[in-house]
């Protein structure tokens, strides 16, 4: 992810305020006063200009309204948080804030946070992340350049860095979410992820659509999440970048209490919880999604592809994030699933990637692409094929523990994606050790097994063009130079031996 360049100096001077503060707690803190400058900075830019008019009111509600610019009380803009801001009372102001901010705007009722009172918040620490935000996230310079976006999406990721194994829940590192928006490309419909985190699919998905001079006015965003927070946060996302969404009244268990039960979605995005044990299967064992047969118990894999399958529109297609083990799982439910899936010829592309992509996990992952009819989603005829792309070699480390992709990476398999498809100028080609059309019957041979690697063969090695008599000649001398050494070193360690009195 590029960065400004302030970013991490604003993370690391945030940091260092945080204490002993635990991440998960910090982060509604941080991100919280994050969206309150932005909506501040783009209220008192538009109070400005209305003050020079002398027709307008800069007090009227409606001013603002009309364009889509939330209405900030006077106790709640940054000018009065920030002059109050060494106040024993801090705390109690910015929750007034946050309150009265939810109370004017409809959109934000029961998003924001309003714990900031709380004794165990040190409140000189609070004082002095405010005192940070001295630039401008909200005015019209700023949201051209996205600059609450990128400090927003940075600080989401080092959350998740800080947060570990915990983060998996709400953050889906961007270039994977990159690659998922790039393959089955969103430009118009309706986008659904049904277990939507901090709305990472959502925000690629807009992206993708501007930088594709597309509109975004031509997509409805659907989501659903689990936690509290996550889904306060996600609200908070979207709220940010004027991303009208729908994500249900509030958060709710996705197989338990569906937010959208009538929704057929053109595009679904999901990065569901990896191997999921406790998701109550026993409460939903007649459930109507589960079409091709009745997910286990112990496993929320094929639940979730079930759940995601009945919510397709009849030319729908599904990009999704699963544990590897959703490949070739030979449970006897999770078999029976797959062969079925396969049979009905839903599977379109599966994509095997590196490990370390996750803060979350070391485990690698794989992709899915799944697809109501493949006539209807490309102008090649795939029908009872199946396209394999082994992307476990792509990838670059950009910490001790953390892999990300290239935009020429993502390109490299999204690419391959579009010329089987038909949906680009380029001609598609099986290539050795990456990618394969197999046909189903293929599949069949292999017990339904969608593992990349037994499909795309091995990589070709390159020609050697190194003439044969050179070649020998170079290794015959660097063979008698390994044996000399190997003589000197046998004949040391005989004069040590001997020293020693241990002849030998």
């Amino acid at each position: 992810m590029a960065t400004i360049g302030y970013e991490e100096k604003l993370w690391q001077a945030a940091d260092k305020l945080r204490g002993s503060m635990d991440a998960a707690e910090y982060k509604s803190v941080v991100l919280g006063l994050i969206f309150l400058k932005y909506v501040s900075d783009s209220f008192e830019e538009k109070y400005e200009e209305l003050q020079e008019d002398e027709y307008a009111d800069p007090e009227d509600k409606d001013e603002y309204m009309a364009e889509n610019i939330f209405w900030v009380p006077k106790e709640a803009r940054w000018s009065y948080i920030n002059s109050n801001s060494k106040k024993p009372e801090i705390g109690q102001i910015i929750d007034k804030a946050m309150i009265a901010i939810e109370k004017e705007n409809e959109s934000l009722k029961g998003v924001l946070p309003k714990d900031f009172a709380r004794p165990a918040l040190d409140k000189d620490k609070l004082g002095g992340i405010i005192d940070l935000f001295t630039f401008k996230v909200g005015d019209a310079e700023s949201r051209k350049q996205d600059v609450l976006g990128r400090v927003y999406e940075y600080f989401i990721s080092k959350f998740a860095s800080a947060e570990g194994k915990n983060a998996g829940e709400f953050y889906t590192p961007s270039s994977v979410v990159k690659l998922l928006v790039e393959m089955i490309e969103p430009y118009k419909g309706r986008i659904y992820d049904p277990c939507c985190g901090s709305g990472g699919m959502f925000v690629q998905s807009e992206r993708f659509i501007e930088e594709h001079q597309g509109r975004l006015d031509d997509i409805a965003i659907y989501g659903q999440e689990y936690n509290l927070t996550t889904w306060k946060l996600a609200k908070m996302n979207l709220a940010i970048r004027g991303i009208d969404n729908d994500l249900g009244e509030s958060h709710a268990d996705t197989f338990h209490n569906d937010q959208h039960k009538g929704l057929k979605a053109d595009y679904i995005l999901a990065n569901p919880p990896f191997n999921a044990s406790d998701w109550g299967q026993e409460r939903l064992l007649d459930d109507y999604r589960w079409q091709f047969g009745i997910p286990p118990k112990g496993n929320a894999n094929y639940a979730w592809i079930q759940h995601i399958v009945s919510k397709l529109a009849p030319s729908g297609t599904a990009g999704f994030v699963l544990a590897n083990g959703s490949m070739s799982t030979s449970s006897t439910a999770e078999l029976e699933i797959r062969k079925n899936l396969i049979e009905e010829d839903l599977v379109e592309c599966i994509v095997t990637l590196p490990g370390q992509l996750f803060y979350s996990t070391q485990i690698p992952v794989c992709l899915w692409f799944l697809t109501k009819n493949k006539e209807r989603n490309g102008k090649n005829e795939r029908k009872n094929e199946i396209l394999f792309i082994d992307a476990r070699d792509i990838g670059h480390m950009v910490s001790r523990t953390l892999k990300e992709f290239s935009d020429e990476e993502i390109n490299k398999v999204s690419n391959v994606f579009h010329a089987w498809r038909g949906t680009s100028d380029d001609k598609y080609e099986d290539l050795s050790g990456f990618c394969k059309v197999a046909t189903i019957d293929e599949v069949r041979s292999h017990e339904y097994i969608l593992t990349p690697g037994r499909y795309v063969g091995l990589a070709d090695v390159e020609e050697d063009s190194e003439p044969f008599e050179q070649k020998m000649e170079r290794i015959t001398g660097e063979l008698g130079e390994q044996f000399a050494k190997s003589k000197e070193l046998e004949d040391k360690i005989r004069k040590s031996l001997e020293e020693l009195g241990y002849g030998i």
